[in-house]
C-alpha cells in the first residue's frame, strides 16, 4: 500500500469517480454504488470523454441494475489502469504524473525515500536501472465500493410481479460488483442485512484461490466492536472472510450519524486493538470450519486489517491513531470536499462549503431512513424543500424510490421524503385537534425530510454539465462537522501534504482535538435528548439516557488516563485537552 490513508464513500455522487483522480496515484477511494441511474449516467460522460464506444443499458433491459454497475466499474477499472500504464512510461521529469506519484507519498515511506536517493546517482544504466526498480514497484490504489445493507428495496416487473430476493436493490448491486473486473473491496456500512450476507456465498471472487488471495473482498464499516465480531461471525460461518474492519466515529462523521449510545471512539479502538489478535483467531477458526464444509481449502489464516475514519484533522491525530491504536490506515472523508481535483462538488455549493462556519454543519432528520444525516444549511435542496412548502406542494416527486421504506398509507413501500406521503400524512394531520403550535411542530417533522436519492447526486451533473432539459434537482450535500475548520479550497497536493504533515492546513485554527470533538457532540446530542423528552419520559427512555451518560463518562476517564501517553504532541497541546476535557466533564455533569 503507497499510502496511509483512504479516502471514503462521499454521498452518492462526490466520490462516483473519485478512483479517475486519485488511484493512479496509489490512492484508494470508495464508490457508491446505491443509484445505477447515476452510474449509466456517469459511463456514458467518461465513455465521451475519453472517445469510447458507450452503448445504454436501458433500465427496462433484464437485470439492468446489475449490468449497469458492472459496465460502469469494468469502465472506471480499463481507464484507471491506462492512466497507470501511461504514469510508469514516463520519464522522470518536472510536471509529469510518476513525478508527482513519488511526491505525494510520505516522507517515510520506503518508496519515497528511494525515489529521494535518485539525486545522488549520475545518468546512466545504474540509474536507469534504480528508476525501474522504483516504477515496478508502485501500486494503483483499490477503486473500492460501498453498499448500504439497509438500502434494500424490493422491486417488482412490470406485471406487479415480485422479482425475487437476488434483484432487491442491495442485491443487484453487489451482483453488478462481484462480476466487475475489478480486484478489490466491497464496503458494506449500516449494520446486517442477512440476504446480503448469504448471496455473498454465491461468488466465488470472495473465496481465497490456490494461493490463499481474494480477487475481492469484504469490508465491514462499524461503529463499534460489539457488532464487529457479530457481523463477522454470521459472515464467517457462511465462508466469508471480513478483510478489514473500517470503524467510523458515530456523530463525527459525515453522511448518516448513530449515535453509539454514548461510544466513544478512543475506548472503541482500545477494544479492537486489546481484542485485535483474538478475534482474527476465533473468526479464523469458523471461517476454517465453513470453508472446509464447502470443500474448499484454505492455506493460512487471512490478513485482517483494521481502520478508522471520522473527525480526524491533523497530521499528529492521524500518526498518533495509526501508530497507537496500531491501525492500518485511516480515513479522511470531508476534507476532500474542497479538492475539486479529487470530488464532485458544484461550484456554488463549493463555495458555500469554504466560507461556512461551525454553526453551518449540524445533525439533522431530513433523511427518510428515519436515520440522524449530518447536513449543511443552506444548501440547494433545503432552498428546494422550503419552495414547495410555500408552494402548497410539499414532498419530493419520487423517481429512483430507492428509500422507500413507509407503509403506513400503502401496501407498497414509499418514501417519506415523496410528495405522495407528505400529502396523505398531512391529510391526516389535519383530522387531529390540535393547538396551533403542536399542528406546526408535527407539520415541520413531516416535511423536513428531503430526496436523499436526487439530492446527493445532483452536483456531479451541475458540475459536469449533465443536467438534461428542464431538470432541476436541489443539492444535498453531508459533510461531517470537521469540515468547518477547513477554510477555502485546495489543491491535490495541498490536502495531501496536510494529511502526511508537509504542510498545516488548519494553522490558523481553533480546533479541539479529534477526541475532544467528538465527546462534545455526544454531549449535545444528549443534552438535545434529554431537552426533547422531559414532558414525557418513560422509565425505558430514562434508563437508556443514564446509560448514555454513563458510557460518556467513562469515555471521560479514559481520555484523561491517555492524555500523558500521546507523547508526539507537546506538553502545552496536551495541557490543553486536558482543559477541555474537564470543561466537557462539566457540560455533561449538569445534564438532568
Amino acid at each position: 500500500m503507497s499510502h496511509t490513508f483512504h479516502i471514503p464513500v462521499l454521498g452518492l455522487a462526490y466520490s462516483i469517480d473519485t478512483p479517475l483522480k486519485v488511484a493512479r496515484y496509489g490512492i484508494s477511494s470508495v464508490v457508491s454504488i446505491v443509484d445505477d441511474e447515476l452510474t449509466e449516467r456517469m459511463r456514458d460522460y467518461h465513455c465521451k470523454q475519453n472517445d469510447l464506444e458507450y452503448i445504454p443499458i436501458q433500465k427496462s433491459e433484464h437485470d439492468s441494475r446489475a449490468r449497469r454497475i458492472t459496465a460502469y466499474l469494468n469502465l472506471l477499472n480499463r481507464l484507471v489502469n491506462d492512466q497507470f500504464s501511461k504514469l510508469r512510461e514516463e520519464l522522470y521529469e518536472a510536471g509529469s504524473d510518476i513525478e508527482r506519484y513519488f511526491n505525494l507519498l510520505p516522507d517515510d515511506s520506503v518508496l519515497k525515500q528511494g525515489y529521494d536517493l535518485l539525486d545522488e546517482y549520475e545518468e546512466g544504466s545504474v540509474k536507469n536501472l534504480f528508476e525501474q526498480v522504483l516504477k515496478n514497484r508502485i501500486t494503483k490504489g483499490a477503486i473500492d465500493v460501498n453498499i448500504m445493507a439497509k438500502v434494500d428495496k424490493l422491486n417488482y416487473d412490470k406485471h406487479g410481479k415480485y422479482s425475487g430476493d437476488e434483484n432487491t436493490d442491495a442485491l443487484a448491486a453487489l451482483r453488478g460488483f462481484a462480476e466487475s473486473d475489478l480486484e478489490s473491496s466491497v464496503v458494506i456500512s449500516a449494520g446486517m442485512n442477512p440476504k446480503l450476507f448469504s448471496y455473498l456465498e454465491a461468488f466465488d471472487d470472495f473465496y481465497p484461490d490456490a494461493n490463499g488471495k481474494f480477487r475481492k473482498k469484504v469490508i465491514l464499516k462499524v461503529s463499534n466492536y460489539r457488532s464487529a465480531i457479530v457481523q463477522a461471525k454470521v459472515l464467517a460461518k457462511k465462508g466469508i472472510w471480513v478483510s478489514e474492519f473500517r470503524i467510523e466515529s458515530g456523530l463525527n462523521c459525515g453522511g448518516h450519524a448513530f449515535a453509539t449510545d454514548g461510544l466513544l471512539l478512543g475506548p472503541i479502538l482500545e477494544e479492537f486493538k486489546v481484542f485485535r489478535s483474538a478475534m482474527r483467531s476465533e473468526l479464523y477458526e469458523i471461517y476454517r470450519g465453513a470453508l472446509t464444509a464447502k470443500g474448499r481449502d484454505v492455506l493460512e489464516i487471512p490478513q485482517q486489517k483494521i481502520s478508522a475514519q471520522g473527525g480526524i484533522g491533523t497530521a499528529d491525530e492521524d500518526n498518533f491513531l495509526r501508530k497507537y491504536y496500531q491501525l492500518d490506515s485511516t480515513g479522511w472523508g470531508s476534507p476532500f470536499l474542497l479538492v475539486p481535483e479529487a470530488t464532485n462538488v458544484d461550484k456554488d455549493t463549493l463555495q458555500q462549503l469554504a466560507d461556512a462556519g461551525r454553526e453551518d454543519f449540524y445533525l439533522s432528520n431530513v433523511s427518510p431512513l428515519g436515520v440522524l444525516f449530518n447536513n449543511f444549511r443552506g444548501s440547494g435542496i433545503e432552498k428546494q424543500r422550503l419552495h414547495r412548502i410555500a408552494q402548497n406542494r410539499p414532498g419530493s416527486p419520487c423517481t429512483k424510490k430507492y428509500l422507500c421504506s413507509n407503509t403506513e398509507f400503502t401496501e407498497r413501500p414509499i418514501c417519506t421524503a415523496s410528495r405522495e406521503y407528505q400529502r396523505l400524512k398531512i391529510t391526516q394531520l389535519d383530522t387531529c385537534e390540535l393547538t396551533d403550535a403542536e399542528y406546526q411542530k408535527e407539520f415541520d417533522k413531516i416535511t423536513e425530510k428531503v430526496c436523499l436519492c436526487e439530492g446527493l447526486a445532483a452536483s456531479v451533473y451541475i458540475k459536469n454539465d449533465m443536467l438534461r432539459p428542464r431538470e432541476k434537482i436541489g443539492v444535498s450535500i453531508c459533510p461531517g462537522p470537521n469540515l468547518a475548520y477547513f477554510s477555502r479550497t485546495y489543491s491535490l497536493d495541498e490536502m495531501i501534504g496536510h494529511i502526511y504533515g508537509k504542510n498545516d492546513l488548519l494553522k490558523k485554527s481553533d480546533r479541539s482535538n479529534v477526541f475532544i470533538n467528538e465527546l462534545n457532540l455526544y454531549i449535545d446530542y444528549l443534552a438535545k435528548e434529554i431537552a426533547n423528552n422531559k414532558l414525557a419520559l418513560s422509565e425505558k427512555k430514562a434508563k437508556y439516557l443514564e446509560s448514555f451518560k454513563q458510557q460518556l463518562r467513562q469515555g471521560i476517564d479514559y481520555y484523561r488516563q491517555l492524555i500523558p501517553k500521546m507523547k508526539r504532541f507537546s506538553i502545552d497541546y496536551r495541557d490543553k485537552i486536558l482543559h477541555e476535557l474537564s470543561i466537557s466533564e462539566l457540560r455533561l455533569s449538569i445534564l438532568v
